[in-house]
């Protein structure tokens, strides 16, 4: 089984949400920040086994 680091990332930033709202712009701040990253250094298709 193989997992993707950005949908992993998208998960927990939504239970984030979830529980915390206040702390929304946050999220998605070190969301997109955090992708990219991912995108820039060409690790977007890093895979976890």
């Amino acid at each position: 089984m193989t997992l993707s680091l950005a949908p992993l990332v998208s998960l927990m930033a939504g239970i984030l949400i979830l529980i915390v709202p206040r702390m929304l712009n946050y999220i998605v701040a070190i969301y997109l920040i955090v992708i990219g990253l991912l995108g820039l250094f060409g690790t977007g298709g890093l895979h976890l086994r």
